[in-house]
């Protein structure tokens, strides 16, 4: 019996195993044809980057406005996650604020244009915005912290203006191929920096 038991299970688990890997496989393919082609790219372009079909895709997310809040929500997380990591990982709390930025604007490269999405008093648009804050806010205030206490960067910024800042910056670049957007958070991290001790 315990074989006719485990022969039973194995297909479900591997089935469950099959719909976690295609979920994750999508919301991949689907933030990387959202920042090639725009959140109103053809949602069977998503389904075959992720190597899927378009059935699938809308057994997971049977809308367009679903699809984009789970690739949101995706990738807050990633970003949120990513933080305690690099500050473990890396020579310096300065370097993994560097580091943890750079994810940030990647996201936020993702997350443009779905205010276009969402209508603005969407309720949606609202708990993702929360989402957004309480997730990240975290993250920013421990590297940023970490860099301080190090003598790395200035005392006295604070989190939300840091991740404001950068992302009215990365807003800025919209369509001027004259502007870097990354250049010129790279200027503003160094006006964080404490200057050497004499």
């Amino acid at each position: 019996m315990p074989s006719a038991e485990r022969s039973g299970k194995e297909p479900a688990d591997s089935r469950r195993a099959d719909v976690v890997r295609n979920r994750g496989r999508l919301l991949e393919a689907a933030a990387e044809v959202f920042v090639a082609s725009g959140l109103d790219a053809p949602v069977r372009e998503v389904a075959a980057k992720a190597g899927v079909g378009v059935g699938t895709l809308y057994r997971h997310f049977p809308t367009r406005v679903e699809l984009v809040v789970a690739v949101f929500r995706h990738q807050v997380e990633e970003c949120a996650e990513a933080g305690p990591r690099l500050l473990a990982d890396a020579d310096s709390p300065l370097s993994a604020l560097r580091r943890w930025i750079d994810l940030f604007v990647d996201f936020l490269v993702t997350k443009h244009g779905l205010a276009n999405t969402l209508q603005p008093d969407s309720s949606s648009f609202v708990a993702l915005h929360t989402y957004f804050l309480d997730r990240l806010l975290p993250a920013a205030e421990q590297l940023l912290g970490a860099a301080v206490d190090a003598g790395e960067v200035r005392p006295g910024i604070e989190p939300y203006e840091l991740m404001r800042g950068i992302g009215n910056l990365c807003i800025a670049g919209d369509d001027d191929p004259r502007y870097d957007p990354r250049r010129m958070i790279d200027l503003l991290l160094r006006g964080l920096e404490a200057p050497p001790a004499s």
